[in-house]
């Protein structure tokens, strides 16, 4: 937490905006944001976020919340959830949503578009098997059309529909009768999603402020 107290420009908010990508700017108006929800409390917990009405009509609203007490997403390889959460793991989660920088090369461009398609895959492995359901991936393919903003609702429905029996036809189709289908890998959701632009749409608002905008 000592790194929360430093002035921007010092070596905490310098090591926070390596690890996250955010101006030291927007890493003072996401502390202002982290001190909103958790009522000046050095911690948030899962209580902290279900008061928020943005979130409230969100689809996902529940894997949003548990995406931020998931260890798996904090950039240090870890595992199982957490009861409550301190203004660093706040960051880095919320850096999952920020658009890439105009400035990124292929290389990095490409590596930011791979952590948040693990991120978004986490979000719905909640099992943490490595795999998830044809369903699951339905919703994902459904919430990313209907962000794009250039599809209605029932026709993003619809698509996410067909995708998901596609992709239940061809993995089935390749299997013996007495196999068992064990579901979607993350090799396999990032060959699915490899149309999809999703760089920009991974956004989310709450307390008047949209993830979107947060791009240096």
């Amino acid at each position: 937490m000592g790194a929360l107290q430093s002035a921007a420009g010092q070596p905490g908010y310098v090591d926070l905006a390596e690890k996250t990508g955010f101006s030291f700017e927007q890493i003072q108006v996401l502390h202002k944001r982290f001190k909103q929800l958790s009522h000046n409390e050095e911690t948030l917990r899962r209580d902290h976020f279900s008061g928020i009405p943005d979130l409230a009509c969100n689809p996902i609203r529940a894997q949003i919340i548990e995406a931020f007490f998931d260890r798996r997403n904090y950039h240090q390889n870890g595992e199982g959830m957490v009861q409550e959460i301190g203004f660093e793991e706040f960051l880095v989660v919320m850096s999952h949503f920020r658009p890439p920088s105009l400035h990124m090369t292929e290389e990095q461009r490409e590596n930011v578009r791979r952590e948040k398609l693990r991120f978004l895959f986490n979000m719905h492995d909640t099992d943490n098997d490595g795999t998830i359901t044809l369903e699951e991936y339905r919703h994902v393919v459904e919430e990313l059309l209907s962000r794009s903003g250039a599809l209605g609702k029932e026709t993003a429905k619809s698509i996410a529909d067909a995708a998901m029996l596609e992709v239940a036809s061809i993995s089935m189709g390749h299997m013996e009768p007495d196999e068992f289908y064990e579901g979607i890998t993350f090799e396999h959701f990032l060959k699915l999603l490899n149309g999809f632009e999703i760089e920009s749409k991974m956004n989310i608002r709450f307390l008047n402020m949209d993830t979107s905008t947060l791009c240096k």
